[in-house]
């Protein structure tokens, strides 16, 4: 029997607004209702979010869609309760770079993707680089358009000295485990490459990681590690205030790109960024064509996602 197409609609706060705009951003429909942020497709429900903070939801899953944004808008107001009640700690000071320095510094993609692997870069930008860079526009890449970062990259790396390291995804479901988590995964790879720009370039006054986690963490995750990079700068968002941050954000997101490219090329898919709803149902059906055993090869498998792919009754 054909589900009935249902519309939902609930009020959220500004903090899950937040969220749903980041969610459904690899989703976005080209044109926008009036006085709505966006409007997203996720394959079986239209989800509209307003200014005003009303979403609506339309579509065969719009009842599922709309309770999981209603518990976590709940969620959220608790922990605000709690937030506003619990005594305030002294914010940690913010780090403000010179502007016109020489530095090398890291950023990686693809953390928060089901599919495709992890790419960590290092950049070497010295003082004579940064009229160049601004010239380009370089920022966050999370702030520009893939087909901006197709075009500038290319050019990008034919200057500026860096090291790219591509964890597959293969070989990250085979190291992921309870002693070797998502950060102890990306500190290690930071260190790599620092460490492999660092061998060559000694003329810098910064080295620059965006932070991901305490700097006592980051370095108790490398404890085992022989070749350690020392003396790094931790500054959060730091690709916005940091030009070789910047370019190592582009340059793998850059090559990120070409991967997934190749990846759904392999496999005769296109296949989408983020985690969202249509994520799973792009691994449903490669796992109908090719057998469950094709997402070791193209996913993250620690992922939430793998947990309610297996629950769907069409997977074979």
């Amino acid at each position: 029997m054909k589900q009935k197409a249902i519309t939902k609609v609930i009020k959220v706060n500004k903090e899950t607004k937040e969220k749903m705009i980041t969610f459904y951003q690899d989703m976005y429909r080209d044109k926008t209702p009036p006085y709505a942020i966006f409007q997203a497709d996720t394959g079986d429900t239209i989800v509209t979010l307003y200014n005003s903070g009303k979403a609506m939801f339309q579509g065969v899953g719009a009842d599922i869609e709309a309770s999981l944004w209603t518990s976590i808008t709940k969620d959220q107001e608790l922990i605000n309760d709690f937030i506003d009640n619990k005594p305030k700690k002294k914010e940690k000071e913010e780090i403000n770079l010179p502007i016109n320095i020489s530095s090398i510094g890291s950023d990686e993609v693809g953390t928060g993707d089901y599919f495709g692997p992890i790419v960590v870069t290092a950049s070497y930008v010295t003082k004579e680089n940064i009229p160049f860079l601004t010239e380009l526009g370089v920022k966050d890449s999370k702030k520009m358009t893939d087909e901006t970062i197709l075009n500038i990259v290319p050019k990008i790396i034919k200057k500026i000295p860096y090291k790219t390291l591509i964890l597959s995804n293969k070989d990250y479901n085979k190291y992921h485990n309870e002693d070797m988590n998502m950060n102890k995964i990306k500190a290690i790879l930071h260190n790599k490459v620092l460490y492999k720009l660092t061998e060559t370039y000694q003329d810098y006054d910064y080295i620059v990681v965006d932070q991901f986690e305490p700097e006592k963490s980051y370095y108790n995750h490398l404890k085992e590690t022989d070749k350690i990079v020392k003396n790094i700068t931790f500054i959060t968002k730091a690709e916005d205030k940091c030009l070789s941050v910047a370019c190592s954000s582009l340059i793998s997101r850059y090559i990120f790109l070409k991967e997934m490219d190749k990846l759904g090329d392999k496999y005769g898919i296109f296949l989408p960024k983020g985690a969202s709803n249509y994520v799973e149902d792009i691994a449903i059906k490669l796992i109908n064509k090719y057998g469950f055993k094709v997402l070791n090869n193209i996913a993250k498998l620690n992922f939430k996602n793998t947990e309610r792919i297996i629950k769907y009754k069409d997977v074979k």
